[in-house]
This record gives C-alpha cells, sequence and structure tokens, in this order.
C-alpha cells in the first residue's frame, strides 16, 4: 500500500488511477510484496508528497521526469523558430567578438600595450596606476601568458561594451515608469541569481560551439543587470528640488535627462559599469567550457589533465586582470565623484 493511496480514494479517483496500470504479468517483488503483510507508514516515515511519491499511488499521476522531459521537448519543439529569430540579430556580436579577438592576435604587443597604457591613463590621469598595469602586463608576458589575457581583455571589452549599451538606455527606461521598473525587476532578480552554468545550457542547444556569440550572449546576459540597476537608481535618486528648478527654467524632458539627472547620476552609472565589468571577467571563466579564448582555457586545461601548477598560474593572471580593472575603473569613478564636488 502506497503512503498516499488514502488521497486519491477520499477523491473518488482510485478508477482513473488503476486505468493506468499495466496489464502485464507482476513481476516476482511484487508478487512478494502482495504476499507479505502491509506495514503502514507512520506518520515519522511519511515522504512529502511529491509527483513521484503521489506516482505510487496513482499511476496514472505524472513523475518529476515526465516535467523535465516535457520542458526538454518543448524547448526543441520551438529551437528552430528561436534560431531564426536570434541568429540575425546576435551574428553582429560574432562578428564584433570575433573582430577584436583578431586583432588581440595579430596586433604586435608593442603597439597594444602601449595602447593600453594610454587608455589607462585617459581615464585615470594616474601614473601610479598606469605603472601597475604596465607591471602585471609584463609580468603576464614574461610566463608567456600575455596571447591568453590580451584574449580575454578583448572579450571583456566587446561584451562590457554592448553591456553599457543596452543597459544604460534599459536603466534610463526604469527610471523613467514605474511600470516597466515592475516589470523588469523580476527579469534582472532572474539573471543575477540563475547559476553561471545555466546560461550556457539553453544556448548550447541553440548555437553551435564553433560560434562565439554563444558566450558572447552568456557573458552580457550574466554581467548586464549592475549597470542597468545602477542607472535607475542613480537617476531615481537625483534631487527632486534639482528637477523643480530645471523644469522652472523651461527645460524639456530631453534637456532634463542629459544635462541634469545623467551627470547626477553619472558616479552610480560607473559602478555599475565597474561591477558589470568584473562579472564580465568571471563570466569569461566559465564560458571557456564552450570553447570561449583566453586565461579560462587554461584554468579548464589544469582541471582537466589535474595540472595544478598550469591551473594555478592562470587563476593567478586572472586575478591580476581582474585588480588592473578594478582599479582602473574606481579610480575613474573617484575622478567622476571628485569633479562633481567641485
Amino acid at each position: 500500500m502506497a503512503s498516499y493511496d488514502f488521497v486519491f480514494d477520499t477523491l473518488s479517483l482510485r478508477e482513473w488511477c488503476d486505468a493506468g496500470s499495466s496489464a502485464a504479468p507482476l513481476s516476482m517483488a511484487d508478487l512478494l510484496a502482495q504476499g507479505g503483510s502491509e506495514k503502514e507508514t507512520s506518520v515519522w516515515e511519511l515522504p512529502f508528497p511529491s509527483m513521484d511519491a503521489l506516482n505510487e499511488a496513482c499511476s496514472n499521476f505524472p513523475k518529476s521526469r515526465e516535467l523535465t522531459k516535457g520542458l526538454e521537448e518543448g524547448f526543441l519543439s520551438i529551437k528552430d523558430a528561436l534560431r531564426f529569430v536570434l541568429d540575425p540579430i546576435t551574428q553582429p556580436l560574432s562578428w564584433m567578438l570575433d573582430g577584436a579577438l583578431f586583432a588581440a592576435q595579430s596586433v604586435p604587443w608593442w603597439i597594444i600595450m602601449p595602447l593600453l597604457f594610454l587608455l589607462t591613463y585617459t581615464v585615470t590621469k594616474s601614473m601610479k596606476l598606469v605603472g601597475f598595469v604596465a607591471v602585471s602586463l609584463m609580468a603576464l608576458a614574461f610566463i608567456d601568458h600575455y596571447s591568453y589575457a590580451v584574449e580575454t581583455l578583448a572579450i571583456i571589452f566587446v561584451c562590457a561594451a554592448i553591456c553599457v549599451l543596452l543597459g544604460v538606455p534599459i536603466g534610463i527606461a526604469m527610471s523613467r515608469s514605474d511600470q516597466l521598473q515592475r516589470l523588469m525587476l523580476p527579469v534582472l532578480d532572474m539573471l543575477q541569481t540563475l547559476p553561471t552554468f545555466v546560461y550556457l545550457i539553453p544556448l548550447i542547444f541553440l548555437f553551435s560551439v564553433t560560434e562565439s556569440k554563444l558566450y558572447g550572449i552568456a557573458i552580457i546576459l550574466y554581467a548586464i543587470v549592475p549597470v542597468v540597476r545602477l542607472t535607475d537608481l542613480g537617476i531615481r535618486l537625483v534631487d527632486k528640488e534639482v528637477m523643480e528648478a530645471a523644469q522652472a527654467f523651461g527645460m524639456t524632458p530631453r534637456q532634463k535627462l542629459f544635462q541634469v539627472q545623467i551627470p547626477l547620476a553619472l558616479p552610480n552609472i560607473m559602478a555599475g559599469i565597474n561591477q558589470t565589468i568584473m562579472m564580465s571577467l568571471a563570466m569569461v571563466v566559465i564560458a571557456s567550457l564552450v570553447s570561449a579564448p583566453g586565461l579560462g582555457v587554461l584554468v579548464l586545461r589544469g582541471i582537466r589533465n589535474l595540472e595544478l601548477g598550469v591551473g594555478l598560474v592562470a587563476g593567478l593572471g586572472i586575478v591580476l586582470l581582474a585588480v588592473m580593472l578594478d582599479r582602473v575603473t574606481k579610480t575613474a569613478v573617484a575622478r567622476v565623484n571628485a569633479a562633481q564636488n567641485h
């Protein structure tokens, strides 16, 4: 006797349950179970009324594996239609990633390194930070990890730039519409809490592992959340008195947005960009499982081949890149804050 026979008996569903039972001969185990004395399940041993537990009492009741199988079959049934729609939309992402990786691989180090140093100084105006970036990159190049590091940076630059181009307008739209914010918050919560590996599962079925947009989409979905949230928050935190003063001066909504709200919200937006860059770096390592190049490939090789040294050195290289990107973006945020305070 199953634990939850009484549920279906009480609901008068026994005939429906028995209709799904098999007419095949009983196995020896079933015959022995029927011949033995039935032992009632105590309250202490009563299992949770899960789908499988209810199926033991009613064979017509679906098992949990039927739920997962149905979800898989449903996704596969719309896969071709999804791919038909998403392929042309996401193809530019593949071109951008492939172009950035080609440039990282073909342009010599004595051009890329000075450009990175110049970019660091332009953003931070700090020679000390430029020196730190120079020492870090040269250390990676000295141990023959330069090409992997530059590939990682190329992917981060492309994906973070797209996150900013998409995330800032979405955050602005959310700040101007409470209804849109209510609709977007559950989506952002889901993207922020979804395990990183789960991002890759549907994408593997939609795109080939040879297409760079496979890992590009995963990185963007994972990393776009902070810049959207902090853009929305920053604009909503703009002082209402300042907005009333802008209204009194006869500013149009566009002028108030670009001349008042965005400049005052810029520290929050820059903080969101900082977090987006750091999350992009974290996802690049995970995306090495689906052919993303860079230092993540060495980490994966260290795990697969049990090469401790390879994995540790690559991990330290990722730490160096993370510290570099974090210091540069935080210094840029500090400069924006200082400029506004003056």
